[in-house]
């Protein structure tokens, strides 16, 4: 069998096979879900795609390994989050909504990343009493974090509204214009 090396600036390649088999070209091995998993952790760049119709899989598989993390005992999402989220499909704020949480997450990510950065100097901060005092909301250094995520989601928040209230002029040009609601009252 000939191997196929990867190229610079390539993306690794799995091909998923009508067995369900997962084969990673670079390494000419098959995969498994927990395989692709480690990729993710490793920040590995790779793509999925189906071996016969070239089909992109990337979602499919990133998504069938939250379903198993999620049903692994210590779910992120929980079931009131999922209802929400299922809600927004087909709504004509999905596309709105899905570019927030991505945003969100990237916050997120980047005061994990902080975080991480600011405990590397201190030489008992890998114990479990640390990373739970460090992680202590009443701790400064926590507030101060928490603050920033918080002030950039609701910054992100209010640009969304505003992109929304922007789509609200597409219909001024017709011969109609959006009353508010009136109260029985008046």
């Amino acid at each position: 069998m000939v191997t196929r090396a990867k190229r610079a600036g390539e993306d690794r390649l799995i091909k998923k096979y009508p067995n369900r088999r997962l084969y990673d070209t670079q390494t000419s091995t098959y995969v498994t879900l927990s395989d692709i998993k480690n990729l993710v952790m490793g920040n590995e760049v790779f793509k999925v795609v189906d071996a016969k119709t070239e089909e992109d899989l990337t979602r499919n598989i990133l998504l069938q390994i939250i379903l198993e993390e999620e049903a692994g005992g210590a779910p992120v999402f929980s079931s009131q989050m999922l209802s929400q989220i299922i809600r927004f499909y087909g709504n004509s704020m999905q596309g709105l909504m899905g570019n927030y949480l991505e945003k969100t997450m990237q916050s997120f990510v980047d005061i994990h990343n902080k975080l991480g950065d600011q405990t590397k100097g201190l030489g008992a901060g890998s114990t479990p009493e640390a990373w739970s005092q460090m992680m202590n909301i009443q701790n400064p250094l926590m507030q101060g974090l928490m603050g920033n995520y918080m002030e950039q989601s609701k910054d992100l928040f209010i640009k969304m509204q505003e992109q929304m209230q922007g789509s609200q002029n597409l219909f001024g040009n017709f011969p109609f214009t959006p009353q508010p609601n009136k109260t029985e009252k008046e």
